[in-house]
């Protein structure tokens, strides 16, 4: 396998900067890809060991590519999750003045994120996505629109001047990268870990995401993401997207993992990996009776009384 991690590009994009503080990516090549898909269909192909990519940012919630590409195709894993700030700033060809802005261009993610700010400064603009920020801020440079909203950083990457900067409509807006590679073994648990898995229902019947969700609530895992993607299948049709605190070594999380298995269509494991928001001496404590010491003990005690020394 090469030694090098495929990204979300162009050179620039917030996805560079998170990736760059992985201790990791010092050691591996790190190419830019022009989309999502073709980073994660790099790892597919064997032409790239990982790829690093945006899964979901604080202000509008998971990034439906990220996510629609791990719930079909060739199964992939996450393995390292980053956290990463996010403010913009207004990129321009140097000269230009805000009142000859006529047309903005950013990856569809970052709109929700500037979206009162451009109201307010810029309501005539015509927005336009891009693949990425920094492949908008390219095209700026190229003259095919006026401004682009991407990282300060990006700016003398591509000729550019920051008219503004610091631009954010949520006050510390983050967003989540992960690094996917093909499947394999887990790492061992933290004490602080995530488990990220694709849910499809057998049926649709009253109470059946309650159902699912049960698996979980009955042995005190809490969710940190629930997103619902459709399956192509029709109106209605719905997979879940979950993310929930605990490793698959985990008992009581091996256990969830069991009966979903047993209750649903189909099971996408996408991996157990570190969490990024807390340190593993900040995890909170397990509930009352969901430890593996105590499920190891009711375990014993299932087997003395099938013995009959209870």
């Amino acid at each position: 396998m090469p030694a090098s991690y495929a990204y979300l590009g162009p050179e620039g994009t917030f996805t560079e900067v998170a990736l760059r503080t992985l201790p990791e990516a010092a050691t591996r090549e790190l190419i830019p890809y022009v989309s999502v898909q073709s980073a994660l269909d790099a790892v597919r192909a064997g032409e790239a060991e990982a790829a690093f990519v945006p899964i979901e940012n604080s202000v509008e919630g998971g990034i439906t590519t990220t996510l629609d590409e791990l719930v079909a195709g060739e199964p992939l894993m996450i393995y390292r999750e980053v956290l990463l700030s996010i403010t913009f700033a207004l990129l321009v060809r140097p000269g230009t003045e805000l009142t000859d802005i006529k047309t903005v261009s950013a990856h569809p993610a970052a709109q929700p994120q500037v979206r009162n700010w451009l109201r307010r400064h810029l309501p005539d603009a015509i927005w336009e996505s891009a693949a990425s920020n920094a492949d908008a801020a390219r095209l700026v440079q190229e003259g095919r629109y006026d401004a682009a909203f991407a990282g300060e950083f990006a700016a003398a990457r591509y000729g550019l001047t920051a008219l503004e900067t610091g631009i954010h409509d949520a006050e510390n807006a983050q967003t989540r990268f992960v690094l996917v590679g093909r499947p394999a073994r887990p790492a061992a648990p933290t004490g602080a870990d995530k488990t990220s898995v694709v849910l499809w229902q057998r049926d649709d019947h009253p109470g059946a995401l309650r159902d699912l969700l049960g698996e979980f609530a009955s042995r005190g895992i809490n969710l940190m993401l629930l997103q619902s993607r459709p399956t192509g299948a029709g109106i209605g049709n719905y997979c879940f997207c979950i993310d929930a605190e605990g490793h698959i070594s985990d008992r009581r999380m091996a256990e969830a993992l069991m009966g979903l298995k047993r209750i649903c269509l189909q099971v996408r494991f996408l991996g157990s990996y570190p969490r990024a928001d807390i340190k593993p001496d900040e995890a909170p404590a397990t509930r009352p009776g969901t430890s593996d010491e105590e499920f190891m003990a009711a375990a014993d005690w299932v087997a003395r009384c099938q013995d009959g020394r209870f």
